[in-house]
């Protein structure tokens, strides 16, 4: 997509806009989008097509407010790739704090290398109206808090109504950058010894956190730039997801699944903790799984990795797992401010079909469970549906089925909420197995 006398940004910025409309018009996922379209660029370009496509959806409905009130009428058929280009540029102008002039004429330039060259004007005319207009622009959108909030109507309205208290909260944290937390592999290496590398690499951590193996970045990092990353010294995992490991508690000799297992991180963490046992992690996604022998290989572990449809046992012979740790597939609105695509990837009407889905595992997975023996069930979601409830109900119809503490408090299930301790929004219920 080079071209010549187009200014330095504008690749970035067509990239950014195609893979914004590739999200909201085709329905696809940034890391489908992504790779494709900007493995051409240079590394530098590539950040700041990435840092905008994820900040153009994370603001999408007030971006679309001001776009749309500064175009006299919709752009459609082959000029609606303009539109996505629009609300990038204006990302920049209203949210990124971008060099007004480089920004503006860097996404002008992007519009040749998108093929509208005639639009040019176009697009210079409104993003100059949007800097004139903005304040007025900024007044009108603070009268209208359901754009504010930046999520589809959908699902602030199911977030206001299970956390009525925090929805506020959660809807900030959503638009927010998630930071990076490493896990430390506690087989190489401690905390305090891996935050001295750390610093001597001028990488700065923040040096408090809940569990012992896990340090957030105040930046994030290429992990490539992580001491002994190669050598399997450290992980990328956030902070919620961390205590799934801990909260397993596997033990030396027990068999332990790892159901819906790619791509590999809780696996891996399981056998950090205790390299004794016998790990099986499945998962019904091929090209995924090949990530938890990636994960594995580095960090030199060993597990047997199958693909299975845990929503029956075909896969099973026969033998009783000790533990089983199910992280369901799920809305994933706990981890918005990663993937900010979901919220317009997900619909209204996946809630109920995931809640199946969760169900089919949940029942499949049970006869697979020694007496005695416990499953761990998670979620990334904040949706009391696939969550709470979801556990009341399996709890109903299998009286063998005991809530046991996950929270130190002594609670039988623990909600974490996106910004909670930093760290993403999550859910885990512990059932112990009656003998």
């Amino acid at each position: 997509m080079t071209h010549r006398n187009v200014r330095p940004g504008a690749e970035s910025r067509a990239v950014a806009a195609q893979a914004v409309f590739q999200v909201v018009e085709q329905g696809r996922s940034l890391s489908q989008a992504l790779p494709s379209l900007n493995k051409h660029l240079e590394p530098r370009d590539k950040g700041m097509a990435q840092a905008l496509a994820y900040g153009t959806l994370r603001y999408l409905p007030a971006l679309n407010f001001m776009v749309g009130a500064l175009i006299s009428k919709p752009l459609k058929g082959e000029l609606k790739i303009l539109h996505s280009l629009l609300l990038v540029g204006a990302y920049q102008l209203v949210y990124m704090g971008s060099a007004e002039h480089a920004a503006v004429s860097a996404t002008v330039d992007a519009a040749v290398l998108l093929k509208r060259g005639k639009q040019k004007g176009l697009v210079n005319g409104v993003l100059r109206n949007l800097q004139r207009q903005l304040p007025e622009l900024q007044q009108q959108l603070a009268r209208k808090p359901a754009l504010l909030h930046n999520h589809p109507r959908w699902l602030s309205d199911l977030i206001t109504q299970h956390y009525p208290a925090q929805a506020e909260a959660i809807f900030t944290a959503n638009n927010g950058q998630a930071p990076m937390w490493l896990r430390i592999n506690s087989r190489y290496t401690n905390r305090a010894e891996y935050l001295q590398l750390l610093s001597d690499a001028g990488i700065e951590a923040i040096t408090e956190a809940p569990l012992e193996t896990a340090i957030q970045l105040v930046q994030a990092v290429d992990v490539q730039q992580l001491p002994h990353f190669q050598d399997g010294w450290v992980s990328v995992q956030d902070i919620a997801a961390q205590h799934a490991a801990w909260l397993l508690n596997a033990q030396a000799g027990e068999r332990i699944l790892d159901c819906c297992a790619a791509p590999g991180g809780k696996t891996a963490h399981i056998l950090e903790q205790q390299p004794e046992a016998q790990v099986l992690a499945i998962d019904a996604d091929a090209p995924r799984l090949q990530r938890v022998h990636d994960n594995l290989k580095r960090l030199k572990l060993n597990a047997e990795v199958r693909q299975a449809d845990a929503t029956n046992t075909e896969w099973w012979n026969g033998q009783l797992f000790d533990r089983i740790l199910l992280d369901a597939p799920c809305s994933a609105t706990g981890v918005i401010r990663r993937h900010p695509d979901i919220k317009w990837l997900r619909r209204d009407s996946d809630i109920a079909e995931l809640v199946h889905i969760q169900q089919q595992i949940l029942n499949a997975l049970w006869p697979t469970l020694k007496p005695g023996g416990t499953l761990l069930y998670a979620t990334c979601s904040i949706l009391a549906e696939e969550n709470t409830s979801q556990i009341e109900a399996f709890k109903q119809a299998h009286s063998d089925a005991i809530a046991v503490a996950t929270k130190p408090d002594g609670a039988v299930e623990w909600q974490w909420l996106p910004g909670d301790n930093n760290g993403d929004g999550f859910y885990y219920a512990k059932l112990e197995k009656r003998k």
